[in-house]
């Protein structure tokens, strides 16, 4: 069996974005010479996702609107117990929470196996500054 590890970085400018890491994961499976396996992606920061979904900009902004309503950016310690620590993003730790933490994708006859319309997207909540994601591949 085989095992290939890249990690991606990523610097969103903005507090919450969705990038589509579709074509970065192609390459790392293209570079593993994987054809049958799974490939496992996930966020290594508490305030950030991965997760799977159409690529449609209104959709993104539905996301956002969404996230907001749930968990609205407040960094005032009386919503959230987390910012009486001296941080202000306990809003991004929930909407990480709804997002998910990591996708796994089949690979089949070298290429990722989505369903119609599936792309993997990364999402940040407390961008702004640098942070990674893993990619595990392992198969034959």
């Amino acid at each position: 069996m085989k095992s290939h590890t890249d990690y991606l970085h990523f610097n969103i400018p903005e507090r919450m974005g969705f990038l589509n890491i579709t074509p970065q994961l192609e390459d790392s499976l293209a570079e593993s010479g994987v054809q049958e396996g799974l490939l496992l992606c996930n966020a290594m920061h508490i305030t950030a996702s991965v997760f799977i979904n159409d690529d449609e900009p209104g959709l993104h902004r539905d996301y956002k609107k969404w996230l907001e309503e749930l968990a609205p950016f407040d960094a005032s310690p009386e919503r959230y117990h987390h910012n009486r620590t001296g941080e202000d993003n306990a809003d991004a730790h929930h909407k990480r929470q709804i997002m998910g933490r990591e996708v796994v994708v089949a690979i089949t006859e070298g290429r990722l196996d989505f369903g119609p319309w599936e792309q993997v997207f990364y999402g940040e909540f407390d961008g702004r500054r640098s942070k990674r994601v893993l990619v595990k591949i392992i198969g034959e």
